[in-house]
C-alpha cells in the first residue's frame, strides 16, 4: 500500500513546532522531526507526540537535517517523503494537495508555491525569490513559480538517485540544486498552488543574504558546465511564449 512521511526540520522552533507536527500527524502516520542542534526547548515541545524525532548534536544545517529526515523515511519503507517548515509558515492542511498532483504526475517532485497573496509576502522575499525563480528555471529547463518553497513532495524513487552535497552550508543551496538534478534525472516539478503564510510576530527567517550567493553561484557553476544551457532558457521561457502566442491567434 503506498505510504508517505512527513519530514519537518527544525532549529530553535519551540514555539511553533508542536502544533506543526500535531496537524502533520493529521495527515500522515509518519511524521519525522530533526532537531537540527537547536539552543530553546524544540525536541521538548513534541514530546508525548507519536513522532520519530531524530537530534542532531551540533547545528548542521537545513539540508544535513533535510537529508537524515529523508534518508530515515525510506528505511521504514516511505514511497515519497513530504517536507515542511517547523515555523508554521506551511500548512499540513495542504498535504492533500501535494498527493492528489503526485497521483496524477507520479513521476514528478510536486512543490508548493505560493503564486497568490502577494502582499501577504514580505518585500524583501519576495524580490529575493523571483531572481531565484529565474535563474533555476533556467537551469533547471522548467518554469519554476516558487523555487523557494520547502513544502513538497519527493517520490522515493527520485531521493534514491540523487546525488547533491548536503553538508553543513548547503542549506538553502540544496533545495535550489535539488530542483536542477531532479530535472535532469527525468523528475519535472510540478507546482500547486498554496497560500501564503506568515504569522505576525514570527520569528525572522533563516534565510540570509550568503544565502542567495551560494545559490547564484551553484547556478552560475551549473549553466557555466552546460554552456549556458541555452536549451534551459528555451524550455522555461521562450517555448512558453511561443505556444501562448500561437494559441492565440
Amino acid at each position: 500500500m503506498p505510504s508517505h512521511a512527513v519530514v519537518i526540520p527544525a532549529y530553535n522552533e519551540a514555539a511553533t513546532l508542536r502544533d506543526v507536527a500535531t496537524r502533520a500527524l493529521a495527515q500522515a502516520r509518519r511524521v519525522i522531526v530533526v532537531d537540527d542542534g537547536s539552543s530553546d526547548a524544540t525536541a521538548a515541545s513534541v514530546a508525548g507526540l507519536p513522532v520519530t524525532l531524530l537530534r542532531n548534536d551540533a547545528n548542521l544545517g537545513k539540508a544535513a537535517s533535510l537529508w537524515r529526515g529523508m534518508q530515515a523515511a525510506l528505511t521504514d519503507g516511505a514511497d515519497a517523503v513530504i517536507t515542511l517548515d517547523g515555523d508554521g509558515q506551511h500548512a499540513p492542511e495542504d498535504i492533500p494537495r501535494l498527493l492528489a498532483a503526485a497521483a496524477a504526475r507520479p513521476a514528478s517532485l510536486i512543490i508548493g508555491a505560493r503564486r497568490g497573496d502577494r502582499a501577504r509576502i514580505p518585500a524583501m522575499r519576495y524580490y529575493a525569490n523571483r531572481f531565484a525563480n529565474f535563474w533555476l528555471s533556467w537551469a533547471s529547463g522548467q518554469r519554476l513559480p516558487d523555487s523557494q518553497s520547502g513544502f513538497r513532495l519527493y517520490p522515493a524513487a527520485l531521493l534514491a538517485r540523487l546525488r547533491v552535497p548536503h553538508g553543513k552550508g548547503r542549506g538553502f543551496v540544496f533545495e535550489s540544486e535539488v530542483l536542477i538534478e531532479a530535472a535532469r534525472l527525468g523528475f519535472p516539478t510540478v507546482a500547486v498552488d498554496i497560500p501564503a503564510v506568515y504569522r505576525p510576530g514570527a520569528r525572522p527567517s533563516h534565510y540570509r543574504h550568503r544565502d542567495s550567493l551560494r545559490i547564484t553561484a551553484m547556478v552560475a557553476g551549473k549553466l557555466l558546465k552546460r554552456g549556458l544551457y541555452p536549451q534551459g532558457l528555451y524550455r522555461a521561457y521562450l517555448r512558453p511564449l511561443f505556444v501562448r502566442r500561437s494559441g492565440s491567434e
